[in-house]
Parts: C-alpha cells; structure tokens; sequence
C-alpha cells in the first residue's frame, strides 16, 4: 500500500482512526504510517489548503481547514436541513427497517458505496452507530429523534415492519417491497 492509500482511508472515514488500525488496515508497519502521517501533515498545513490533518494521541482524522470555517458551515447548513435526497431516503429507510446494520450490508442491498450518504444522515441526526456490532465494523440504526419525528414510539410500527425486517437474506434494492 502506498500513502495515497492512506490518504484516501483517511479523507472518507467518517471518525478518527488509529496509527495501530491504519497499519493493520494497509498491511504496513506504524513506523510505515507514522512517516507517511507526517508527509501529509505538511502537505495539508499551509493556509491555501481546504483540509488539514489533525492527531489526537495515536488518532488522526482529516477535518476542514479553519479558514474555510464559514464557507463549510453554510454548506453543511444547507446539506443538513435541505431535503433528503432519493438514495438518502433509501438507504434511511433499509436502516429503519434493518437496523442495526452494518454499511456492507446497507452497500450490498443497495449496490453503490454509501459513506458519504451515512455521513449525511448522521449529521442530520436520522442515524447513529449503534454499538451493537459483533466486528470493529459498525452498525447503524435510525435514532430516537427520527422515530418521533414519524410520530411513532418504536421501528416496529413502520408500515409493514414485520414482513420488511428480514434478515435471513440480503435482498438487493430492486426487490425491497417499498
């Protein structure tokens, strides 16, 4: 593996991971990340840069630049209260009918990658990780403020939850009964 690779783990991952786990992940040595750590650290520290690397201990996550502060928050503003969009609502609705479920599953019903629309939907506050996880992969399941925002006390009054909350087979999203 190579420090692009790093590069990328970091810029999707949606919470800050360890020297430890990015080594095992890039099946490389800590020494091997620490060293391409700091390269990047350089690269993402002067003020023309959008991003910046940020270390916290033996955690390091990609974040916005503080200069780009505003221009962010507004963006954010927008994505978090503008309407959600068809693949969000799809993918919000596998995870209430599923959930907990992990983001292979969730990429596997639907077929694409789904980071960046779990990102979005936490950071609307529809889902949270679950901590229910049998693996270091986490699952995710719809949050209490979105199940009162339905007006229901729990999952299980979702319209036809008991014939939608399979879980024997994954189907894939064409033969969900939406």
């Amino acid at each position: 593996m190579t420090k692009a690779h790093l590069e990328a783990i970091l810029f999707v991952s949606a919470k800050p991971l360890t020297v430890g786990a990015l080594a095992k992940l890039l099946e490389t040595d800590a020494e091997k990340i620490e060293s391409w750590l700091e390269e990047l650290s350089e690269i993402y520290s002067g003020p023309e840069r959008g991003m910046m690397l940020v270390r916290n201990g033996a955690e390091v996550q990609f974040f916005s630049a503080p200069q780009t502060r505003e221009v962010v928050e507004n963006f954010l503003k927008e994505e978090i209260t503008g309407e959600l969009t068809r693949p969000q609502l799809e993918t919000l609705t596998i995870i209430a009918y599923r959930g907990p479920i992990s983001k292979p599953d969730i990429e596997q019903i639907r077929g694409i990658n789904c980071t960046l629309i779990l990102r979005n939907l936490e950071w609307r506050g529809l889902i949270e990780q679950s901590g229910e996880s049998t693996s270091e992969i986490p699952a995710y399941r719809v949050t209490i403020d979105f199940v009162r925002y339905l007006g229901l006390s729990s999952t299980e009054q979702l319209p036809q939850y008991e014939k939608m909350n399979v879980c024997e087979a994954l189907l894939p999203s064409s033969q969900l009964p939406l």
